[in-house]
């Protein structure tokens, strides 16, 4: 019997991998996983004024970013021992807010418009419920973000361009706010 040994081929890497980019730990790491996430506003090199398809779709992804911000802010409520934790996600969640909510056509809705009245009779959302152990908080927290990010990348298929760039942004970043949160220090 012969004994053909197995032969495996490395390529050539051109930088680091990404797989090596999550495994780094501390404040490097933190810094590498959140370089991806933007700090400013899309702007729209698509026709000016957004469909209706994709107005709906802003507004979602806002709203979205919106509870995953009043979840941070929860959190650290909550849990002030992991409030300085937090502190940079929450603000980069803050910044993701503010991008769902520029529009490329206005800076907000018309007064009369379908978006300005569908938001008028809205009541404020209620805080969400945080778990009484920290490790907990910090794991629903992570699911939180990881189920938004999978909506978003959903999301991607109905989005017209500078909205399917900035959806494919924040759910990265998002993917990096879960893994930076199951992340034992």
């Amino acid at each position: 019997m012969r004994n053909v040994g197995l032969t495996t081929h490395q390529r050539d890497p051109v930088g680091p991998r990404r797989r090596h980019l999550l495994l780094v730990g501390g404040a490097t790491g933190a810094a590498a996983l959140l370089a991806g996430c933007s700090e400013t506003p899309a702007r729209s090199d698509d026709a000016p004024g957004e469909s209706p398809a994709a107005t709906r779709l802003r507004e979602r992804a806002h709203r979205g970013s919106a509870a995953l911000l009043a979840r941070y802010d929860a959190t650290a409520k909550a849990h002030p021992t992991l409030a300085e934790r937090l502190r940079p996600l929450r603000e980069e969640t803050a910044r993701h807010v503010a991008a769902f909510a520029a529009r490329p056509d206005a800076a907000s809705p018309a007064p009369g418009s379908p978006s300005a009245r569908a938001g008028a009779g809205r009541k404020p959302a209620a805080a969400p419920e945080v778990p009484q152990d920290g490790r907990a908080a910090l794991t629903e927290l992570a699911r939180a973000e990881r189920l938004t990010a999978d909506e978003r990348t959903r999301a991607l298929v109905d989005a017209p361009g500078e909205l399917a760039r900035l959806l494919a942004s924040v759910a990265a970043c998002g993917a990096a706010h879960a893994f930076l949160l199951s992340k034992d220090d």
